[in-house]
Protein backbone atom coordinates (compact mmCIF):
# COMPACT_ATOMS: atom_id res chain seq x y z
CA UNK A 1 0.00 0.00 0.00
CA UNK A 2 0.74 3.79 -0.97
CA UNK A 3 1.47 6.85 1.05
CA UNK A 4 1.91 10.44 -0.13
CA UNK A 5 4.79 12.22 1.78
CA UNK A 6 4.30 16.10 1.96
CA UNK A 7 7.07 18.87 3.02
CA UNK A 8 4.34 22.10 3.00
CA UNK A 9 5.23 25.74 2.28
CA UNK A 10 5.65 26.31 -1.40
CA UNK A 11 3.88 28.38 -3.78
CA UNK A 12 2.22 26.65 -6.60
CA UNK A 13 2.30 28.07 -10.09
CA UNK A 14 1.81 27.13 -13.35
CA UNK A 15 -0.54 25.16 -15.34
CA UNK A 16 -2.79 21.93 -14.76
CA UNK A 17 -4.54 20.39 -17.62
CA UNK A 18 -8.32 19.17 -15.68
CA UNK A 19 -9.16 15.50 -16.70
CA UNK A 20 -12.56 14.29 -17.56
CA UNK A 21 -15.05 13.98 -15.10
CA UNK A 22 -15.41 10.16 -13.81
CA UNK A 23 -18.84 10.92 -12.48
CA UNK A 24 -19.53 11.85 -16.39
CA UNK A 25 -17.82 9.24 -17.69
CA UNK A 26 -19.17 6.50 -15.71
CA UNK A 27 -22.92 7.12 -16.74
CA UNK A 28 -21.92 7.41 -20.46
CA UNK A 29 -20.31 3.67 -20.05
CA UNK A 30 -23.26 2.73 -18.83
CA UNK A 31 -24.85 4.42 -21.76
CA UNK A 32 -23.06 2.16 -24.20
CA UNK A 33 -25.10 -0.88 -23.17
CA UNK A 34 -28.21 0.54 -24.74
CA UNK A 35 -26.78 0.25 -28.21
CA UNK A 36 -25.61 -2.67 -30.47
CA UNK A 37 -22.65 -1.42 -31.85
CA UNK A 38 -19.19 0.49 -30.68
CA UNK A 39 -19.18 3.34 -28.14
CA UNK A 40 -16.34 6.12 -28.89
CA UNK A 41 -15.51 7.99 -26.09
CA UNK A 42 -13.14 10.87 -25.72
CA UNK A 43 -11.33 12.72 -22.30
CA UNK A 44 -11.95 9.67 -20.13
CA UNK A 45 -9.68 9.87 -16.53
CA UNK A 46 -7.50 7.23 -16.66
CA UNK A 47 -8.66 5.91 -12.40
CA UNK A 48 -9.59 3.19 -10.93
CA UNK A 49 -13.29 3.66 -10.64
CA UNK A 50 -12.87 3.59 -14.32
CA UNK A 51 -11.14 0.20 -14.42
CA UNK A 52 -13.55 -1.11 -12.18
CA UNK A 53 -16.39 -0.38 -14.24
CA UNK A 54 -14.64 -1.60 -17.02
CA UNK A 55 -14.05 -4.92 -15.77
CA UNK A 56 -18.22 -5.02 -14.58
CA UNK A 57 -19.41 -4.18 -17.79
CA UNK A 58 -16.41 -6.67 -19.63
CA UNK A 59 -18.43 -9.40 -16.83
CA UNK A 60 -21.52 -8.71 -19.00
CA UNK A 61 -19.86 -9.30 -22.65
CA UNK A 62 -19.22 -5.72 -23.21
CA UNK A 63 -15.64 -5.69 -25.31
CA UNK A 64 -13.87 -2.58 -24.04
CA UNK A 65 -10.44 -1.20 -25.36
CA UNK A 66 -8.74 1.67 -23.89
CA UNK A 67 -6.17 4.64 -25.21
CA UNK A 68 -4.82 7.43 -24.31
CA UNK A 69 -8.07 8.75 -22.55
CA UNK A 70 -10.27 7.15 -24.89
CA UNK A 71 -12.59 4.03 -24.66
CA UNK A 72 -13.96 1.88 -27.34
CA UNK A 73 -17.09 -0.18 -25.79
CA UNK A 74 -18.67 -3.03 -27.68
CA UNK A 75 -22.15 -3.76 -26.71
CA UNK A 76 -22.58 -5.93 -29.40
CA UNK A 77 -22.44 -9.50 -27.41
CA UNK A 78 -23.57 -9.32 -24.19
CA UNK A 79 -24.26 -12.28 -22.73
CA UNK A 80 -24.83 -12.00 -19.06
CA UNK A 81 -27.27 -9.43 -17.49
CA UNK A 82 -25.67 -10.11 -13.57
CA UNK A 83 -23.35 -7.97 -12.49
CA UNK A 84 -21.70 -9.57 -9.26
CA UNK A 85 -21.56 -8.21 -5.22
CA UNK A 86 -17.75 -8.92 -5.55
CA UNK A 87 -17.35 -6.07 -8.55
CA UNK A 88 -20.40 -3.74 -7.17
CA UNK A 89 -19.34 -3.64 -3.94
CA UNK A 90 -16.66 -1.73 -5.02
CA UNK A 91 -18.23 1.51 -5.97
CA UNK A 92 -21.23 2.65 -5.74
CA UNK A 93 -22.35 3.79 -9.40
CA UNK A 94 -21.74 0.04 -11.01
CA UNK A 95 -25.74 -0.20 -10.11
CA UNK A 96 -26.12 2.12 -13.26
CA UNK A 97 -25.77 -1.26 -14.94
CA UNK A 98 -29.42 -2.19 -13.85
CA UNK A 99 -31.31 0.53 -15.79
CA UNK A 100 -29.17 0.23 -19.29
CA UNK A 101 -30.02 -3.64 -19.00
CA UNK A 102 -33.51 -3.32 -18.34
CA UNK A 103 -34.04 -0.87 -20.60
CA UNK A 104 -32.12 -2.88 -23.37
CA UNK A 105 -33.14 -6.63 -22.78
CA UNK A 106 -35.88 -5.94 -20.21
CA UNK A 107 -34.00 -8.10 -17.13
CA UNK A 108 -31.35 -7.33 -14.91
CA UNK A 109 -29.58 -9.25 -11.81
CA UNK A 110 -27.52 -6.66 -9.82
CA UNK A 111 -25.81 -6.32 -6.58
CA UNK A 112 -26.79 -3.66 -4.12
CA UNK A 113 -23.87 -1.34 -4.39
CA UNK A 114 -20.77 -0.37 -2.12
CA UNK A 115 -18.86 2.26 -2.12
CA UNK A 116 -17.34 5.17 0.35
CA UNK A 117 -17.73 4.34 3.87
CA UNK A 118 -19.72 7.23 4.84
CA UNK A 119 -23.47 7.67 5.06
CA UNK A 120 -26.36 5.78 4.08
CA UNK A 121 -26.96 6.35 0.29
CA UNK A 122 -29.77 3.76 -0.26
CA UNK A 123 -31.06 3.15 -4.00
CA UNK A 124 -35.15 3.02 -2.83
CA UNK A 125 -35.63 6.23 -5.76
CA UNK A 126 -34.09 4.42 -8.14
CA UNK A 127 -35.83 0.89 -7.30
CA UNK A 128 -39.83 2.80 -7.14
CA UNK A 129 -38.52 4.88 -10.64
CA UNK A 130 -38.39 1.74 -12.31
CA UNK A 131 -41.50 0.28 -10.95
CA UNK A 132 -43.10 3.15 -11.87
CA UNK A 133 -42.29 2.26 -15.51
CA UNK A 134 -43.66 -1.12 -15.23
CA UNK A 135 -40.18 -3.18 -13.68
CA UNK A 136 -41.04 -6.46 -11.56
CA UNK A 137 -38.57 -5.41 -8.92
CA UNK A 138 -37.48 -7.96 -6.00
CA UNK A 139 -34.19 -8.16 -3.57
CA UNK A 140 -33.01 -11.82 -3.38
CA UNK A 141 -30.16 -12.51 -1.06
CA UNK A 142 -28.75 -8.35 -1.62
CA UNK A 143 -29.45 -8.36 -5.57
CA UNK A 144 -31.67 -6.56 -7.17
CA UNK A 145 -33.19 -8.73 -9.45
CA UNK A 146 -35.62 -6.89 -12.11
CA UNK A 147 -37.47 -7.68 -14.72
CA UNK A 148 -39.69 -6.22 -17.48
CA UNK A 149 -41.97 -7.76 -20.67
CA UNK A 150 -42.06 -3.95 -22.02
CA UNK A 151 -40.86 -0.97 -19.82
CA UNK A 152 -43.67 1.40 -20.38
CA UNK A 153 -43.55 5.79 -20.33
CA UNK A 154 -44.76 7.13 -17.08
CA UNK A 155 -45.17 9.73 -14.72
CA UNK A 156 -42.44 9.78 -11.93
CA UNK A 157 -41.65 12.19 -9.27
CA UNK A 158 -37.95 12.17 -7.59
CA UNK A 159 -38.70 12.35 -3.69
CA UNK A 160 -35.00 13.45 -3.86
CA UNK A 161 -33.12 14.66 -6.69
CA UNK A 162 -30.53 11.93 -6.85
CA UNK A 163 -27.70 12.04 -9.63
CA UNK A 164 -27.47 7.82 -9.70
CA UNK A 165 -31.49 7.35 -9.50
CA UNK A 166 -31.65 10.23 -12.40
CA UNK A 167 -29.47 8.49 -14.36
CA UNK A 168 -30.35 5.03 -13.99
CA UNK A 169 -34.03 6.13 -15.12
CA UNK A 170 -32.74 8.26 -17.52
CA UNK A 171 -31.34 4.55 -19.11
CA UNK A 172 -34.51 2.53 -18.65
CA UNK A 173 -36.98 5.67 -19.92
CA UNK A 174 -34.60 5.52 -23.16
CA UNK A 175 -35.99 2.20 -24.24
CA UNK A 176 -39.49 2.31 -22.68
CA UNK A 177 -42.34 2.42 -24.69
CA UNK A 178 -44.25 6.29 -25.26
CA UNK A 179 -43.59 9.21 -23.01
CA UNK A 180 -41.71 9.65 -19.74
CA UNK A 181 -42.07 12.56 -17.44
CA UNK A 182 -39.39 12.80 -14.59
CA UNK A 183 -39.80 15.60 -11.95
CA UNK A 184 -37.38 16.90 -9.42
CA UNK A 185 -33.95 14.99 -11.20
CA UNK A 186 -30.51 15.83 -10.38
CA UNK A 187 -29.59 18.93 -12.71
CA UNK A 188 -25.61 18.41 -12.38
CA UNK A 189 -23.59 18.70 -15.64
CA UNK A 190 -22.71 15.47 -15.73
CA UNK A 191 -26.41 14.65 -16.05
CA UNK A 192 -26.60 17.41 -18.94
CA UNK A 193 -24.20 15.18 -20.97
CA UNK A 194 -25.06 11.82 -20.51
CA UNK A 195 -29.02 13.23 -21.87
CA UNK A 196 -26.94 15.02 -25.03
CA UNK A 197 -25.61 11.18 -25.58
CA UNK A 198 -28.67 9.90 -25.27
CA UNK A 199 -30.21 12.56 -27.74
CA UNK A 200 -27.31 11.61 -30.44
CA UNK A 201 -28.32 8.00 -29.29
CA UNK A 202 -31.79 8.64 -30.89
CA UNK A 203 -33.79 9.61 -27.83
CA UNK A 204 -35.98 12.47 -27.58
CA UNK A 205 -35.47 14.37 -24.82
CA UNK A 206 -36.38 17.87 -23.79
CA UNK A 207 -35.43 19.82 -20.42
CA UNK A 208 -31.57 18.88 -19.69
CA UNK A 209 -30.43 21.25 -17.28
CA UNK A 210 -34.07 21.53 -15.84
CA UNK A 211 -36.05 19.66 -13.18
CA UNK A 212 -38.18 18.09 -15.22
CA UNK A 213 -36.77 15.52 -17.80
CA UNK A 214 -39.12 14.56 -20.87
CA UNK A 215 -38.31 11.31 -22.82
CA UNK A 216 -39.36 9.57 -25.76
CA UNK A 217 -38.19 6.40 -25.35
CA UNK A 218 -36.64 4.25 -28.64
CA UNK A 219 -35.95 0.79 -29.59
CA UNK A 220 -33.23 1.35 -32.28
CA UNK A 221 -30.37 3.00 -30.69
CA UNK A 222 -26.99 4.21 -32.09
CA UNK A 223 -23.72 3.86 -30.73
CA UNK A 224 -22.40 7.54 -31.04
CA UNK A 225 -18.91 9.17 -30.30
CA UNK A 226 -18.87 11.89 -27.07
CA UNK A 227 -16.85 13.72 -24.75
CA UNK A 228 -16.50 13.48 -20.89
CA UNK A 229 -16.85 16.74 -19.90
CA UNK A 230 -14.04 18.29 -17.54
CA UNK A 231 -13.94 17.53 -13.69
CA UNK A 232 -15.38 20.51 -11.69
CA UNK A 233 -14.45 18.84 -8.59
CA UNK A 234 -10.83 18.25 -9.81
CA UNK A 235 -10.72 21.38 -11.13
CA UNK A 236 -12.02 23.39 -7.14
CA UNK A 237 -9.70 21.14 -5.39
CA UNK A 238 -6.67 23.06 -7.53
CA UNK A 239 -8.51 26.16 -7.13
CA UNK A 240 -7.98 25.68 -3.39
CA UNK A 241 -5.09 24.71 -3.45
CA UNK A 242 -4.20 27.81 -5.27
CA UNK A 243 -5.94 29.95 -2.81
CA UNK A 244 -4.08 28.11 0.06
CA UNK A 245 -0.60 28.42 -1.21
CA UNK A 246 -1.12 31.90 -2.39
CA UNK A 247 -0.24 30.86 -5.76
CA UNK A 248 -1.03 31.13 -9.27
CA UNK A 249 -2.65 28.24 -11.67
CA UNK A 250 -3.95 28.09 -14.95
CA UNK A 251 -6.53 24.81 -14.93
CA UNK A 252 -6.90 23.89 -18.43
CA UNK A 253 -10.29 22.71 -20.01
CA UNK A 254 -11.91 23.84 -16.89
CA UNK A 255 -15.77 25.31 -17.31
CA UNK A 256 -16.83 28.25 -15.71
CA UNK A 257 -20.41 27.57 -16.41
CA UNK A 258 -20.25 24.40 -14.79
CA UNK A 259 -18.65 25.96 -11.17
CA UNK A 260 -20.20 29.36 -11.12
CA UNK A 261 -21.24 29.21 -7.77
CA UNK A 262 -17.33 27.86 -6.35
CA UNK A 263 -15.96 30.68 -8.22
CA UNK A 264 -18.26 32.81 -6.45
CA UNK A 265 -17.50 31.81 -3.48
CA UNK A 266 -13.55 31.97 -4.23
CA UNK A 267 -14.00 35.07 -5.25
CA UNK A 268 -15.75 36.15 -1.81
CA UNK A 269 -12.96 34.30 -0.07
CA UNK A 270 -10.69 36.62 -1.69
CA UNK A 271 -9.47 34.25 -4.72
CA UNK A 272 -9.41 36.06 -8.06
CA UNK A 273 -10.75 34.25 -11.34
CA UNK A 274 -10.22 34.80 -14.76
CA UNK A 275 -11.98 32.73 -17.54
CA UNK A 276 -10.06 32.39 -20.26
CA UNK A 277 -10.44 30.80 -23.70
CA UNK A 278 -8.97 27.37 -22.31
CA UNK A 279 -9.74 27.15 -19.36
CA UNK A 280 -9.60 29.66 -15.82
CA UNK A 281 -6.85 31.37 -14.36
CA UNK A 282 -6.76 31.03 -9.90
CA UNK A 283 -4.48 33.40 -8.41
CA UNK A 284 -4.80 34.94 -4.57
CA UNK A 285 -2.59 37.99 -3.65
CA UNK A 286 -4.02 38.87 -0.36
CA UNK A 287 -5.24 37.39 2.66
CA UNK A 288 -8.13 34.99 2.82
CA UNK A 289 -11.47 36.03 4.28
CA UNK A 290 -13.55 33.39 6.02
CA UNK A 291 -16.70 32.36 4.28
CA UNK A 292 -19.37 30.48 5.05
CA UNK A 293 -20.89 27.85 3.04
CA UNK A 294 -23.79 25.35 2.58
CA UNK A 295 -23.67 22.37 0.68
CA UNK A 296 -27.28 22.00 -2.07
CA UNK A 297 -27.48 20.15 -4.77
CA UNK A 298 -26.92 21.71 -8.21
CA UNK A 299 -26.63 24.08 -9.31
CA UNK A 300 -25.50 25.06 -5.15
CA UNK A 301 -22.66 24.48 -3.62
CA UNK A 302 -21.27 20.70 -4.36
CA UNK A 303 -21.05 18.35 -1.48
CA UNK A 304 -17.84 16.69 -3.09
CA UNK A 305 -16.10 20.50 -2.28
CA UNK A 306 -16.91 20.40 1.11
CA UNK A 307 -13.75 19.03 2.69
CA UNK A 308 -11.27 20.98 0.31
CA UNK A 309 -13.38 24.06 1.34
CA UNK A 310 -12.88 23.24 5.01
CA UNK A 311 -9.08 23.41 4.95
CA UNK A 312 -9.21 26.29 3.05
CA UNK A 313 -11.28 27.84 5.94
CA UNK A 314 -8.65 27.12 8.08
CA UNK A 315 -6.20 29.59 6.56
CA UNK A 316 -8.31 32.59 6.32
CA UNK A 317 -8.42 34.44 9.66
CA UNK A 318 -11.74 34.45 11.36
CA UNK A 319 -14.28 32.28 12.13
CA UNK A 320 -16.34 30.16 9.00
CA UNK A 321 -19.39 27.78 9.40
CA UNK A 322 -19.61 24.78 6.62
CA UNK A 323 -22.75 23.15 6.35
CA UNK A 324 -23.57 19.22 4.55
CA UNK A 325 -27.13 19.09 3.66
CA UNK A 326 -26.78 16.61 1.18
CA UNK A 327 -24.44 14.05 3.78
CA UNK A 328 -24.91 15.53 7.20
CA UNK A 329 -21.88 12.57 8.75
CA UNK A 330 -19.51 13.47 5.82
CA UNK A 331 -16.92 14.86 8.24
CA UNK A 332 -14.56 12.07 8.64
CA UNK A 333 -11.67 14.30 7.51
CA UNK A 334 -12.01 16.75 9.83
CA UNK A 335 -10.63 14.61 12.93
CA UNK A 336 -7.28 13.90 10.51
CA UNK A 337 -7.47 17.83 9.86
CA UNK A 338 -7.24 18.85 13.59
CA UNK A 339 -4.49 16.23 13.87
CA UNK A 340 -2.43 18.90 11.47
CA UNK A 341 -3.27 21.64 14.00
CA UNK A 342 -6.64 22.92 12.37
CA UNK A 343 -9.10 23.78 15.26
CA UNK A 344 -12.63 22.73 14.06
CA UNK A 345 -15.28 22.06 16.28
CA UNK A 346 -18.47 19.76 14.99
CA UNK A 347 -22.27 20.10 15.96
CA UNK A 348 -24.55 17.76 14.03
CA UNK A 349 -23.83 18.63 10.13
CA UNK A 350 -22.27 22.23 10.37
CA UNK A 351 -18.62 22.36 11.14
CA UNK A 352 -16.99 25.40 13.11
CA UNK A 353 -13.89 26.34 11.43
CA UNK A 354 -11.26 29.20 13.31
CA UNK A 355 -8.92 30.06 11.03
CA UNK A 356 -5.41 31.82 10.67
CA UNK A 357 -3.49 29.01 13.08
CA UNK A 358 -0.33 27.40 11.73
CA UNK A 359 -0.70 23.72 10.40
CA UNK A 360 1.54 21.41 11.35
CA UNK A 361 2.86 18.69 9.51
CA UNK A 362 2.00 15.36 10.87
CA UNK A 363 0.62 11.30 10.12
CA UNK A 364 -3.18 11.07 8.87
CA UNK A 365 -5.04 8.02 7.29
CA UNK A 366 -7.58 9.05 4.34
CA UNK A 367 -11.09 7.68 4.80
CA UNK A 368 -12.67 8.15 1.87
CA UNK A 369 -11.81 10.35 -1.87
CA UNK A 370 -12.98 13.74 -0.91
CA UNK A 371 -11.34 13.40 2.60
CA UNK A 372 -8.31 12.01 1.22
CA UNK A 373 -7.93 15.57 -1.26
CA UNK A 374 -8.72 17.84 1.69
CA UNK A 375 -5.52 15.92 3.77
CA UNK A 376 -3.27 16.89 0.63
CA UNK A 377 -4.28 20.46 0.53
CA UNK A 378 -3.75 20.30 4.50
CA UNK A 379 -0.41 19.16 4.04
CA UNK A 380 0.70 21.45 1.10
CA UNK A 381 -0.09 24.38 3.64
CA UNK A 382 1.75 22.99 6.50
CA UNK A 383 4.67 23.58 7.84
CA UNK A 384 6.96 20.36 8.05
CA UNK A 385 6.32 16.64 6.64
CA UNK A 386 3.13 15.15 6.42
CA UNK A 387 2.52 11.54 5.84
CA UNK A 388 -0.83 10.30 4.24
CA UNK A 389 -1.72 7.00 4.32
CA UNK A 390 -4.42 4.75 2.84
CA UNK A 391 -4.00 6.93 -0.39
CA UNK A 392 -5.49 4.47 -2.74
CA UNK A 393 -9.19 6.60 -2.52
CA UNK A 394 -7.48 9.36 -4.04
CA UNK A 395 -6.63 7.24 -6.91
CA UNK A 396 -9.99 6.49 -7.12
CA UNK A 397 -11.03 10.10 -8.60
CA UNK A 398 -7.70 12.33 -9.19
CA UNK A 399 -5.86 11.27 -12.06
CA UNK A 400 -1.65 11.63 -11.39
CA UNK A 401 -2.30 13.43 -8.88
CA UNK A 402 0.81 14.09 -7.54
CA UNK A 403 2.71 14.13 -10.55
CA UNK A 404 0.14 17.16 -11.04
CA UNK A 405 1.00 18.89 -7.61
CA UNK A 406 5.08 18.28 -8.30
CA UNK A 407 4.63 19.82 -11.38
CA UNK A 408 2.90 23.33 -9.72
CA UNK A 409 5.92 23.10 -7.38
CA UNK A 410 5.07 21.10 -4.56
CA UNK A 411 7.59 18.48 -2.49
CA UNK A 412 5.13 16.16 -2.38
CA UNK A 413 6.18 12.26 -3.57
CA UNK A 414 4.61 8.66 -3.35
CA UNK A 415 6.28 6.04 -1.13
CA UNK A 416 5.15 2.48 0.15
CA UNK A 417 3.92 2.33 2.86
CA UNK A 418 5.98 0.04 5.35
Amino acid sequence: MDKLVIRGGNRLHGEVQVAGAKNAALPLMAASILSGGVTKLSNVPDLVDIRTFSSVLAHLGVEISATDHRLELDASNINNDEAPYDMVRKMRASVYVLGALLGRFGKARVSLPGGCAWGPRPVDIHLKGLKALGADIDIDRGYIVASAKKLKGASFYLDFPSVGATVNLLLAASCAEGKTKLENVAREPEIVNLVRMLQKMGVEINGEGTPTLSIVGSNNLAAVEMEVIPDRIEAGTYLVAAGLTGGKIHLKGASAEQMSLILVRAAEAGIKTTTTQDGIIVERTGELHPVDVETAVYPGFPTDMQAQWIVLMTAAKGVSLIEDTIYPDRFTHVAELTRLGAVISMKENIARVSGGNTLIGAPVMSTDLRASASLVLAALNAEGETHIRRIYHLDRGYEALEKKFEALGANIKREQDK
